[in-house]
Formats: structure tokens, sequence, C-alpha cells
């Protein structure tokens, strides 16, 4: 039986992942997960897309809100803006939203080690604050692309590395949950699953960008065409190349790493 092999969480969308013990899903997605955002001085989010030094900043959450490090800055310590914090307006690709402004301090330590005008905002209210139609239904989802949770198996990745002239880590794809013990490409054909108190809907797989290209430690990029390129060989699909399968969250719950995964509905591979 599938089972859970690693959890994952991006506090800050882009920024490294920080990988706890559990998850604890909610509507919008694990507690914690992509509820900061970088964004230039108009609002528009930054990503890894253009910007690589992303991957080398660690967001370490706090009780008061994060901490941001890089290794050769001084640490940022950033509190969780209040209910009296400026709101502004930010965007994720089409959607538009409110935000909460973090502290200057913040925005000219990320300026600093992006090496570009930056500023930093928080979504306070994620059960409202962005709503997506998925299959449907409205949803609630944080700062992440379009879905709640991104769900990647360790076999799918091993049969990609064999196409591949360099083997890639499963952090190429920041998945919030790694699935180990199943068929490769089995999550294709799953429709609704089971992790220890959460169910999850499967709802598309996952179109990948430039982002898969950047190693998540160093922030180099030493071949820009792969990947994407081995992807598109064999898993193309209506929307690009595809790895990892999006989900959201039907019964809210806890999950960890070790938890087996029961397939409750399956159907036909959804690649397209």
């Amino acid at each position: 039986m599938p089972r859970v092999a690693a959890v994952h969480i991006y506090p800050v969308k882009s920024l490294h992942r920080i990988s706890p013990d559990h998850l604890d899903l909610r509507p919008w997605g694990p507690e914690g997960d992509r509820r900061w955002l970088v964004t230039d001085p108009d609002g528009n989010f930054i990503s890894q897309r253009e910007c690589s030094a992303m991957a080398l900043i660690t967001p370490t959450p706090t009780a008061l809100g994060l901490t941001l490090s890089r290794r050769d800055m001084a640490d940022c310590v950033v509190r969780r803006p209040n209910d009296h914090a400026h709101r502004r307006h930010v965007r994720v690709w089409g959607d538009w939203m409110e935000a909460r402004e973090a502290s200057q301090r913040a925005g000219e330590w990320l300026s600093a080690a992006l090496g570009r005008p930056a500023r930093l905002a928080y979504m306070d209210t994620p059960e409202a604050a962005r709503i997506r139609d998925v299959g449907g239904q409205a949803n609630p989802v944080s700062f992440a692309d379009e879905y709640p949770i991104l769900i990647a198996n360790v076999a799918s990745l091993d049969d990609l590395n064999t196409r591949l002239d360099e083997k890639l880590p499963m952090t190429r794809f920041r998945p919030n949950i790694v699935v180990e013990d199943a068929e490769a490409w089995e999550e294709d054909g799953w429709r609704r699953i089971r992790i220890g108190e959460a169910i999850l809907r499967v709802v598309s797989p996952c179109a990948r960008c430039g982002i898969t290209s950047v190693d998540q430690e160093t922030g180099e990029i030493r071949d820009r065409k792969q990947p994407l390129a081995a992807l598109a060989s064999f898993r193309r699909g209506h929307g690009g190349v595809m790895f990892a399968q999006n989900a959201t969250i039907e019964t809210p719950g806890r999950i960890a790493p070790g938890d087996t995964i029961e397939i409750l509905e399956r159907g036909e591979s959804n690649l397209g």
C-alpha cells in the first residue's frame, strides 16, 4: 500500500522548503504553507522563474511570524502583520487579492538578498482572500499557483530519472506530499484518497515550468532544458508537460510521514 515518505511546506511562496514532522491540512492547504508572498512594488508576485536566488532563502516559522535566513546575510526577524497593518492588493498569476503588508525592514532585506526591489505580504484570511473554481466548486487557496496540495510519487521520479543524464531530487518539483511504495505514474488514476485523518480529491496533473531546472540547494541552473525536455517526450498533456498531481482537501486533518494512503476512488489516467 502506498504511504507518505515526506511532507513539505513553503511558508513563503518560491523560497526554500521546510520539512515538518506532520501537516495539518486546512481547506486552503497545509497550515503555514504559502501564506507569505514576495512581490515587486506594484504587487506582482516574484518567483524562482525569474529570480532563482529565492531558493537560497530559508523562511523559518516562529510563534510571532518567521525568520528569513541566507548564509551570507544576517537573519531578518519578521513579525506577522497585525490587524492594523496596511492592506494592499497583490497578484498571483491572474488573481488579485488583498493581503497585509509586512514591515519595511523585511522588504529591504529581501531587496538586498534578491538584488531587486521587493516587498513581503501576508495572507491573514486564507479562508476568504482567494477563492478559485475547482471542478465547479468554490475552493479557498493560499498563494500557491492554483491548488492547495501537490502530491508527487517517488517511483514516477525514478522513471523520469532513467531518461536524464543527471538524476534529479524530488525537491526540484516542490511537492507538499511525497509518496512511496506506489507504481510509477499510478497517481494519474487516483481520484480520492485518504491519508491519516484527511481525505483529498485529486483533480489534475501539474503542468511544470522552468523552476524545475533550479537547484533548490544552490539556486544554480546547470541545464535550462531539463527536466522539461525529458518530460515533454512522454508526459505531455493539454496544459503542458506534467509531473505530480494537484489536489484539494475534502476533509481536513493531520497527516505525517509513514501514514498509509488508501485509494478511495480510481479512474482513467488524467494526463489527457
